[in-house]
């Protein structure tokens, strides 16, 4: 029995090892692996839709794009394309962490349920609270996340 144990926790190694390079905890991803080897981002919401619609419309599988080694779902082959054709327009600021958690130094995880867009960018929030706290100070709490993002991006959120 060990030595087969022995050789699926080197295989699984060799894998861990091929896959997508990413420092702790610089994008917001969702456990595991969709089918097509990157973790998921922004919870599988599709980006293209939060952004350009202002509504939080869930992607699905058989449409997806990879950048920076993060997968996106998108709800259509139209919107998958738009991103293809720019994905740094509808990169979810901070990493996709809540961005009022990034105001104070800490790396919260951000939900598309809880998104605004401010000069055409997308920024998500751990909760409905913490969204109405940002709406009283939306300019500030951008400025002093944009701010710490610069140190604590490529921290991993457990050591915040």
């Amino acid at each position: 029995m060990f030595p087969k144990l022995t050789l699926a926790a080197a295989l699984f190694a060799s894998l861990c090892a091929l896959g997508p390079a990413m420092a702790a905890d610089e994008v917001n991803v969702v456990p595991g692996l969709t089918a097509v080897g990157a973790p998921l981002g922004l919870h599988g919401a599709d980006p293209v839709a939060l952004l350009d619609d202002g509504k939080n419309v869930e992607g699905v599988a058989t449409q997806t794009a990879v950048h920076e080694g993060v997968a996106y779902y998108f709800s259509s082959e139209a919107n998958r394309m738009v991103f293809e054709a720019n994905p740094d327009r509808y990169k979810v600021q901070n990493g996709g962490f809540c961005t009022f958690g990034v105001s104070v130094n800490k790396k919260f995880d951000g939900d598309p349920n809880f998104a605004a867009v401010v000069d055409d960018k997308l920024y998500v929030f751990l909760s409905e609270e913490i969204y109405q706290a940002f709406l009283k100070d939306k300019a500030g709490t951008i400025a002093k996340a944009a701010e710490n993002w610069k140190s604590i991006e490529h921290t991993a959120a457990r050591d915040l």
